[in-house]
């Protein structure tokens, strides 16, 4: 086997060194760079190249089902933990036969990964060995074509960074850059902000990597900017025929179902509005601080919707929330009710809330406060008793529940 090493070795081509461990191993390969694009595939007979090999053949990318079991099944944590080749085993329901997969490394870092399907027999100790060692060459292979790509991304950001700081002047000005960078521009895009609450580095870089390799899955025209506590996504595609909010909320449904729950009150989401004017990228990534701005003053996005053309009155709350402090205002009657919670363990304030969300509601109230609807009637009829708050005006109900949100911000936590 160090013979065929040396081989590896002395190739620079990364088809010719697919090819020859395909050849020298007589089983499928297929290797994949390390956001699951394909990157070159050979099989000693090409009717051996299982269900889940033709899909990402054909797709030229893992596909996002297969991805998705991946995840599930905790392949993905292992190729991330385990340095030498080991064995998946098969998963019938995404057609994918036995393979042994290992990582290409290259200065520690997981350039990709080369699969290989065990056709009849196992890989036996000896050729696991081999791809082992081959795999440190062919993770130096991609590193080198990955610092070329670095660098036109590194373009690309910094065409997307001045398009959102509005240093264009016009659409033509913004397309004669980005023919220049080498940039696909999307023909209708929406910007998402994901705010890590206190700066979580590593749940920041564990948002990164899990934005990337979903949006390198989807047939979009996206790119992920970076901004300290802030990942700013535009979420984009090629034809106009496809929404851009609806790639958007589907990216948002990944990544709440990725996120163990415990993480998910570190980060804020908001999304700006769709558009086809290049122009707008700064207006679309503005109305999306504006959504993360909302949940920051209430310290939770439980009722903070994501998209921008959802936000309502919430829209003005950094404002209230300006006023409120200039002129020292807290709302006697809940802050009444917030010193009773203190001192005697209720839950008037949280009730109150709620209460007011289901537009005074009784049913689903008590429904979402997981009470019967007799005690949900005498801790409303006990907090009118307390205070002046008449809930038959419309106007007054708008401010409480503003008045709540805000007090969010001071401590009440619901």
């Amino acid at each position: 086997m160090e013979e065929l090493l040396e081989q590896v070795v002395s190739l620079s081509n990364i088809n010719e060194i697919i090819d020859f461990i395909s050849d020298e191993l007589k089983k499928p390969v297929i290797l994949e760079s390390a956001d699951f694009f394909l990157l070159a595939y050979n099989s000693y007979y090409i009717n051996h190249f299982d269900a889940a090999n033709q899909q990402t053949i054909f797709s030229k990318k893992c596909p996002l089902s297969i991805f998705e079991k991946f995840v599930e099944e905790g392949i993905i944590d292992q190729l991330k933990t385990i340095p030498t080749p080991f064995r998946v085993n098969q998963i019938e329901e995404i057609g994918l036969n036995q393979r042994v997969v290992v990582s290409a490394k290259h200065k520690d870092e997981v350039m990709g990964y080369i699969w290989i399907q065990e056709i009849e027999d196992n890989l036996s100790d000896e050729e696991l060995d081999f791809l082992y060692k081959a795999s440190f060459h062919v993770g130096k292979i991609i590193y080198k074509k990955k610092q070329l790509k670095q660098e036109k991304d590194e373009e690309a950001e910094e065409l997307y960074k001045k398009a959102i700081n509005d240093q264009f002047q016009t659409e033509k000005e913004l397309k004669a850059a980005a023919d220049k960078a080498g940039v696909v521009l999307p023909a209708v895009y929406t910007v998402m902000v994901l705010q890590v609450v206190d700066g979580e580095d590593e749940l920041l870089d564990d948002l990164k990597e899990t934005i990337r390799s979903y949006l390198n899955l989807k047939d979009n025209i996206s790119h992920v900017l970076e901004d300290h506590s802030n990942i700013a996504i535009i979420v984009g595609s090629v034809s106009r025929k496809r929404s851009a909010m609806a790639a958007a909320s589907e990216l948002i449904n990944r990544l709440l179902t990725h996120l163990r729950s415990q993480m998910l009150p570190l980060i804020f989401i908001g999304v700006g509005n769709e558009y086809s004017s290049l122009l707008s990228l700064g207006k679309s990534y503005r109305e999306a601080l504006q959504v993360t701005k909302a949940a920051e003053i209430t310290g939770s996005q439980e009722h903070i919707p994501y998209e921008y053309q959802k936000l309502g009155l919430f829209r003005y709350l950094d404002q209230i929330a300006a006023k409120n402090d200039h002129l020292q205002y807290v709302n006697p009657a809940l802050l009444l009710l917030k010193e009773k919670d203190k001192e005697s363990h209720t839950e008037f304030l949280r009730t109150l809330e709620i209460y007011l969300v289901n537009n005074c509601k009784v049913k689903p109230s008590a429904e979402q406060l997981f009470i019967h609807q007799n005690t949900l009637n005498y801790r409303i009829k006990q907090i009118l008793d307390m205070t002046s708050i008449d809930l038959n005006d419309f106007n007054t109900r708008c401010q409480l529940f503003i008045d709540l949100m805000l007090m969010k911000k001071g401590g009440y936590k619901s």
